[in-house]
């Protein structure tokens, strides 16, 4: 097997990030506190169109502050896709509230709704949308069950910056949406999060609880069980200075995909295309094999050739400490068995991505070759 040559994602550093930073270092503010704190947050709630973004250390605990600010915990039960990263799983998890698992739609490969609306009960707390890959949830049922029958609804946006539906950004359909700003996101401060809302309440708990639940107006006095969620002024210059160029990103990694699209057309391949009303920012661009056996000879071809892929992710239900109770959610067993993650990344050159897709074709054909 060749060294990588090719890999699944690799962020792209080329604004003004070291200028920004540069700036934190000068000022010597580069922990919880910093103009670009601010900054970032108030531009990234203007990009996604909502009143409130709060910045946090990552993703996960976006979505497990997300929770306790609504309140959820033992006893509740939130509705959650069974095809996503573990990270939303857990964080239900984290509050001890009870995961319930849902499957999902063999075209978008987003959660069910009419699945999520046989699994309330009496329990039921919240539902959390998870965005898979890029594409949204349909939103409209999803926003129908949670208003008609009381309930929460969590967005959860970490692969989703950028992502539309119905011409509006995800994150404000709910009471609260997640994003992450890992290295391999779209936009990148590293390790990062935003929690986002149009509830000025939902954001003052937010704010809150992010910054060990010290009280507004006695200093060091803390009146809830808080967390150290703070995000630090050099995280935030960094997300502030990639946010300036996220329509750039976007753009090119649209492009990315139609030509990884065009390219496979005609091949026994199933691209990871887009809903009608909705806008698809391919934070990964995934296929699905015809049959679960070919999917690992092809990745260990691929990267035989230098090219980093991933599976997709595995449903959540077939894990140990969430497989106590026997269940199927078929559909979502058989994409998560039969996907695969291709290289996504903005920076990735057209000659690149027709390499990998020759390779793909040259594998299905049986003909494989070196790039």
């Amino acid at each position: 097997m060749s060294d990588i040559k090719i890999p699944i994602y690799q962020p792209s550093l080329t604004g003004r990030e070291r200028e920004y930073v540069n700036d934190c270092l000068d000022s010597t503010w580069i922990s919880s506190k910093g103009k670009y704190i601010g900054r970032f947050e108030e531009a990234f709630a203007r990009s996604v169109g909502v009143g409130h973004a709060a910045s946090v250390c990552n993703g996960t605990v976006a979505l497990h502050l997300a929770l306790v600010a609504l309140g959820i915990g033992p006893g509740d039960e939130v509705v959650v896709p069974t095809l996503t990263y573990i990270a939303s799983v857990n964080a239900i998890a984290y509050t001890g509230a009870t995961p319930v698992f849902v499957d999902s739609l063999p075209d978008t490969w987003q959660m069910d709704p009419a699945d999520v609306a046989r699994k309330l009960s009496p329990r039921t707390k919240a539902i959390m949308a998870v965005h898979l890959y890029g594409h949204p949830c349909d939103m409209d049922p999803l926003t129908a069950l949670a208003e008609g029958r009381g309930l929460f609804l969590v967005e959860d946006c970490a692969e989703a910056i950028g992502t539309r539906y119905h011409d509006r950004h995800v994150g404000g359909f709910g009471d609260i949406g997640t994003f992450s700003f890992f290295g391999n996101k779209t936009v990148t401060t590293g390790e990062g999060g935003m929690v986002v809302t149009d509830d000025t309440t939902l954001h003052t708990r937010m704010v809150h609880y992010k910054g060990q639940g010290l009280a507004a107006h006695r200093e060091y006095w803390h009146d809830v069980i808080g967390y150290n969620y703070r995000m630090t002024n050099i995280c935030a210059a960094i997300g502030l200075a990639q946010l300036e160029q996220a329509e750039g990103f976007l753009a090119r990694k649209r492009a990315i995909a139609e030509r990884y699209q065009r390219n496979l057309a005609g091949s026994p391949v199933t691209f990871h295309g887009e809903a009608p009303g909705t806008r698809h920012s391919y934070w990964m661009c995934s296929i699905l094999v015809e049959q679960a056996r070919q999917r690992e000879p092809l990745r260990e071809h691929l990267a035989s050739l230098g090219i980093e892929t991933r599976p997709l992710f595995y449903p959540a239900h077939t894990m140990p400490m969430y497989a106590h109770q026997y269940q199927r959610h078929p559909v979502a067993e058989n994409l998560g068995w039969r996907g695969i993650n291709l290289p996504s990344w903005p920076g990735l050159g057209d000659a690149q991505v027709d390499g990998i897709s020759q390779a793909i074709l040259d594998f299905l054909k049986g003909q494989a070759r070196v790039l």
